[in-house]
C-alpha cells in the first residue's frame, strides 16, 4: 500500500514518505499542525485512496480511554433485571464495543483515526500504550481478549494544546504538517475551485499571507479559512470586484470575518488599514 494524495488533497512529499512510514513500521501516525491545516481530512483521504474503511473517534475533553475499548452498560443491566428480562443473565448483551474494538474487528484493514488526542486528559495517551502496541485487550467481565485480526492504520491528530507523554511519542511516527507555501497553497485552492480566475487567486493569496504576518496577531487565518473565503469571493461580485480594486490594498478585506475570529484581531486589522490609508493620503 502506498499514499500518494489524491485529486481532493494536495499532499507534500514528506506527508507522503510519513504515511508510508507509519504502514511499512505499523506504528500509529501522529500528526501535529496549526488547526485548518488538514490534519483530519488527511486521514478521510489515506482511507479513500487506500480503499479502507474510516472508523473516527472525536477525543473530548471528558474522553476516557476506555471508551475506545468498549464500555459496561450496568444501568440498562439493572433496569433489565428489574424488569425480569432473559437477556440479563449474560453480561456480554451489556457490553458497549468502542472505536478500537471496531477497528480490531474489521473484516479487512481500516484506518482509525484518533482525532485531538492532546484534548483529552494528559493520561489518556498513555492508558493506549499497550492496547496500540500489541493491538489487542481484555474485557474483563467477558474474560476474554479482543485482538487485531486485521491491523488498522492508525493516525493520531493533535492541535499542540498539551504535551503527550514520551513513552507514547516513542511509539508513533512524527510528522508536523508546515504551513504549506504560497505555491502550494495556490495548488489547494486550484483544487477547490478549479474554475477560478487567476488574478483573484494572486490577489486573495497576497491579502492572506500579508494577514498572516501581521505581528500581533492572535489567530493567524489557517487553509481552511482561506478556502470558506475564497468560497465567499466567488459567490458575491462586488466582493470580488472590491478586492481586485487598487484601492483595495487600504481598506479592510471584503467577508474579513472569514479570516479573523476574534475581536482583537478584527480591531488590530481596523487599525492598521486606518494607518495605511493616511499615508496613502
Amino acid at each position: 500500500m502506498k499514499f500518494t494524495g489524491t485529486k481532493n488533497y494536495v499532499a507534500t512529499e514528506e506527508l507522503q514518505l510519513a504515511v508510508n512510514a507509519a504502514i511499512a513500521l505499523e506504528r500509529p501516525l501522529l500528526i501535529k499542525g496549526e488547526p485548518g491545516t488538514g490534519k483530519t481530512l488527511l486521514a478521510e483521504e489515506v482511507a479513500a485512496a487506500l480503499d479502507m474503511p474510516l472508523i473516527t473517534w472525536h477525543v473530548k475533553s471528558t474522553t476516557k480511554a476506555q471508551q475506545g475499548l468498549y464500555e459496561y452498560d450496568a444501568v440498562s443491566r439493572l433496569r433489565d433485571s428489574q424488569l425480569g428480562t432473559d437477556k440479563v443473565h449474560d453480561i456480554s448483551n451489556y457490553i458497549v464495543p468502542g472505536k478500537l474494538w471496531e477497528a480490531f474487528t474489521s473484516d479487512r484493514p481500516s484506518v482509525l483515526l484518533i482525532d485531538e488526542v492532546d484534548k483529552a486528559d494528559i493520561e489518556f495517551p498513555n492508558d493506549l500504550l499497550l492496547e496500540l502496541d500489541r493491538m489487542e485487550f481484555y474485557v474483563y467481565e467477558t474474560q476474554q481478549t479482543i485482538k487485531a485480526s486485521q491491523r488498522p492504520l492508525v493516525i493520531i491528530t493533535s492541535n499542540n494544546e498539551k504535551e503527550l507523554p514520551d513513552a507514547f511519542l516513542r511509539r508513533c511516527f512524527f510528522h508536523y504538517i508546515r504551513f504549506p507555501d504560497r505555491d502550494t497553497m495556490q495548488q489547494i485552492v486550484d483544487v477547490h475551485f478549479p474554475n477560478i480566475q487567476q488574478e483573484l487567486i494572486q490577489k486573495a493569496l497576497e491579502v492572506f499571507y500579508d494577514l498572516r504576518d501581521v505581528a500581533g496577531l492572535k489567530k493567524k487565518p489557517s487553509t481552511s479559512e482561506l478556502v470558506d473565503w475564497m468560497k465567499l469571493l466567488m459567490a458575491d461580485e462586488l466582493a470580488r470586484n472590491e478586492l481586485l480594486s487598487k484601492n483595495s490594498s487600504s481598506s479592510v478585506p471584503p467577508f474579513s470575518g472569514a479570516l479573523v475570529k476574534n475581536e482583537q484581531d478584527a480591531s488590530l486589522l481596523e487599525r492598521l488599514t486606518f494607518m495605511m490609508r493616511r499615508q496613502n493620503k
